[in-house]
Order: structure tokens, then sequence, then C-alpha cells
């Protein structure tokens, strides 16, 4: 089965399309630019927010929901929002059809939208006009909304998951009564989603700022979280915003502080989607297939048995369903796979090409000799185990795999982050080696697009633990006092 999979070598964008087709996570729809998300792929992003959803709560947020159409007026309050999603924004004008007498559907050209509506890229607009009701007085403060919803962002090129016309996503809406409030809790936020990347993802990452050409459109600050994947392209897989006033004045937000006086509210934004399912492909898997990071595999342990007959198969079912409720008492997800309908060696492969971090093996003979076949998806190596505690062995498997995994990961983008001190050193390694390029800007966004003209490279982010260092930059030869990290991205 793996053989269906083109290699990372032979053609990497064609690899990763093949192993979203193939292990059944998602397909092309009939909408142009966007997918339909297959159980397999689904049971991933459920996982994904099941934790997310459980940190946002812990730290004090809940949830709620604002309307999918925005209306067109609201995005002219603030300009440079509006600049940043005027190209990508899908409009409705019509809010019925009628048949045309000959058979066909047409848009009644009588029921226009006396105001047209934006179908949602961002909820920041219509959340601050909802929170102008809510908010009047400091006691009203802070308010800590996310919403988990879909949005439609009208992308001209699109990889599934990656780029899509519509995917998935949170979108977290802050209000505060102080700027160094919202500014806190958009570092938390980056911090939680950092947390998230490399504890569960599996994906170490780099948490930074953008530059002022890479922040979010309206945004005062943008933080990031930046991942390498292994083509040596960097994923931006979170953001979060400190807002400052933009969209409490651009919505006359207001609030009456404890002084009495009245001032605008300060808010945060921050946001993941669907594209870490893109981060999870790319950073861990092979040309074998999906390799899933044990806390977010919807199976993490599967059972194939090996059987001659009837009896010898209601014998290891026996022992199979005994463990299975073991490992479930520890919280384990475990599935039986005792179909007559395909054999075992077709099942190892869909397994593996799925991405399931254990697979367990029984037969006759191994239950005469107490023992099993354990394989582990991530580095393919099989052992024959004791059936003695072989619950406890295979929980410390699992958690064994989901440090390996971060590992090799880390180690590999360790190895990637290179130093350039001139602008020829710096493309002969975007060529050459890729990865994060630490160098001197000076700090100019025409540099900045001048490097990206010329080189499809971006800043990534300014590393929130960068160390001061005087230089120069390797575009302007201008002054510089610290380096930055450029890669190119997807």
């Amino acid at each position: 089965m793996s053989k269906e999979i083109t290699s990372r070598a032979a053609d990497y964008s064609q690899w990763y399309n093949d192993i979203v087709i193939k292990a059944d996570l998602a397909e092309h729809s009939a909408v142009r630019g966007c997918m339909v998300i297959k159980p397999n792929g689904y049971a991933i992003w459920e996982k994904m927010q099941a934790v997310l959803d459980k940190m946002f709560k812990d730290t004090g947020h809940s949830n709620a929901y604002f309307p999918l159409f925005i209306p067109k007026s609201f995005f002219s309050k603030e300009a440079s929002h509006v600049e940043g999603f005027a190209t990508e924004c899908a409009v409705v004008t019509h809010y019925r059809l009628k048949n045309d007498g000959n058979g066909n559907i047409v848009v009644d050209e009588t029921a226009k939208l006396e105001e047209e509506l934006i179908v949602r890229p961002t909820s920041e607009t219509i959340i601050w006009n909802t929170y102008k009701g809510w908010i009047q007085s400091y006691r009203d403060l802070p308010i800590l909304i996310n919403q988990w919803a879909n949005v439609v962002r009208w992308e001209m090129r699109t990889r599934l998951f990656l780029r899509t016309a519509e995917f998935l996503w949170q979108e977290g809406h802050t209000a505060h009564a102080t700027a160094q409030e919202a500014i806190e809790e958009t570092e938390r936020m980056l911090h939680i989603y950092a947390d998230f990347a490399e504890n569960w993802l599996a994906v170490p990452v780099i948490r930074g700022r953008k530059s002022p050409n890479e922040r979010f459109a309206g945004a005062l600050d943008t933080y990031c979280i930046e991942a390498l994947m292994q083509d040596g392209k960097a994923l931006q897989a979170g953001t979060s915003h400190f807002l400052g006033q933009n969209f409490a004045k651009a919505f006359d937000v207001k609030f009456t502080g404890k002084d009495g006086k009245l001032d605008y509210v300060w808010a945060s934004s921050w946001g993941v989607s669907t594209r870490l399912m893109g981060a999870l492909i790319m950073a861990h898997s092979d040309d074998s297939g999906l390799i899933i990071p044990p806390k977010l595999a919807p199976i993490q342990v599967v059972i194939v048995p090996i059987y001659k007959g009837e009896e010898d198969l209601a014998k290891i079912t026996a022992y199979v369903n005994e463990l299975t409720m073991r490992l479930k008492g520890f919280g384990v997800s475990v599935k039986y796979d005792d179909r007559d309908t395909q054999r075992p060696g077709f099942k190892f492969a869909d397994y593996e090409l799925k991405g399931v971090p254990v697979r367990i093996a029984i037969g006759g003979r191994d239950l005469e000799n107490k023992t099993v076949e354990v394989a582990r998806r991530d580095t393919k190596v099989k052992q024959t185990v004791p059936q003695e505690g072989l619950d406890i062995y295979i929980i410390k498997l699992l958690e064994d795999i989901q440090t390996s995994m971060f590992n090799k990961a880390l180690a590999y983008r360790d190895e990637h982050i290179t130093e350039a001190n001139s602008y020829d050193e710096f493309k002969q390694l975007l060529d050459e080696k890729a990865g994060f390029i630490s160098a001197h800007w000076d700090g100019t966004p025409e540099t900045e697009q001048k490097i990206k003209e010329e080189t499809k490279a971006t800043i990534r982010c300014i590393p929130l633990d960068n160390k001061l260092e005087d230089g120069v930059c390797i575009y302007s030869g201008k002054a510089s006092t610290q380096r930055v990290l450029f890669a190119r991205a997807y």
C-alpha cells in the first residue's frame, strides 16, 4: 500500500497530497477550493479541539457563537482590517432563487439585499459591534470569549488543510480595561498554543513576534508560533494579536473606569485552524504514510488476530477482550480488528498508512507462548513482548513514541537553523539547505519586501528569546541590533 505514495524525495508536494487522500483524511469537494474532511481526519481534529477547548476554559474563557454573515459596512469602520481581507471576501448579494420557466434555477433579481453581507473571513467586526452592547463599566471586563467556527477566505491556490477557501478554526476575542491586561492575554494565549504544539502535536515551535509587514490586519502587534516541516519550509501554526483600541474605536466601545472616566476598551484576538492537520502530517509522516502522535491518535492501539479457525479466534478474542478492558481503564483507545473480510497483511499495511501508533498482532502460537508481537508506527520496530504486564508496557510505549516524535522533529528543526552574514550566503542557504535562516535585518519594511520579492523568503518571526547583538543588515548593510528568522513558508 505504501507503494502508492510518492516519496518525499521525489515530490514533497505530491507526497503530502497522497497521504491526505490515501489515509482518508480529506478530499476535494464539488465546491472549488473547499474540502470534505473525512471521518479519519475529523477524528484527529476533534481531539485537537477537545484539548484546546479545555486549555481555553482552564484559563477562564467561555465559548460563544456569532453570525456567519457580516454587514459590509462593518468592514469600512477599520481601514487596515478591511484592506487586509478585501481580496479574499465572498459576498452575498441576493436572498432568493427562482425558476426561470425553462427548468433552470436562477437568482431572483428582485431579491437584492439592501446591504451586501460578507461571509465571515474573521469575526472582529461583528464581535466588536456586539460587545458595544455588553460593555458599559469596568465591572463588565474582562470579556474572555472563544468561538469554534468556519471561515471563508477566497484563496485562488488551495491545498487540503493548508489553504482552502473554507476551513475550520477557533478564534478568541477578548476585551480588557488596560493595555497591559490585553498584552498579557495575547502572550498567555501564544504560550498555550506553543504548549499544545509541543506537548500534543509533538511539533517544536519558535515563539516570536511578526514584523510590521506580516502583522494581522488591524493589529498593533502579532505574536506567532513557527514550525519547520520536513522539506525545510516554515509553517505558521498559530497567532495571537494585540489589537490595542483599534476595534473599540471603530465600533465606539467605551467603558467607565473605576476613576469615573470614559475610555475605549483594549482588545486581543487569537486563533488556530485545521492548518494544524497539515503541520501534523508534514512534520512527522514518512513514505509509508501518516504518523500520528499518540496523544492525538483517535485509535492509539490496534489489535489484529491471526487465526486458522473459529475456535482459534474465540481463544484469541477472549484474551483480547480482557487486555482491551485493562488498556481502556488507563484511558487508551483500542480497536480490535477481527474482520474476516481482509487478510492480516492488508490490515497491517492499512493501519501503517493511517498512522495508528501501536499495532499488536496475536495468533494461536502467541497464546501458547504467552507473548504478542508489538509494532510501533514511528520507527517500524517490531518486538515480541510477554503478555504479563503488557498493559503497562503499552502505556510506557505510547509515552516513549510521543517523546521520540518530538525529539526527532526538534533535532531536525535545530539542525536547520543557520546563520547567514551576507546576502549571497543567505540565498545559497535558501536553495541548498532551506530551514530557518538567522540573519540581521535593518528593521525597514522596504528591505523586508525586497528580500521577499527576490527570494520568496519572509521574516517568519523575531524570536521572543532573541539575544541583542550588533551587526549589519544582509541586504542594505545598515546597522542592526538583532537577528530575525527568515524562511520560505506555506
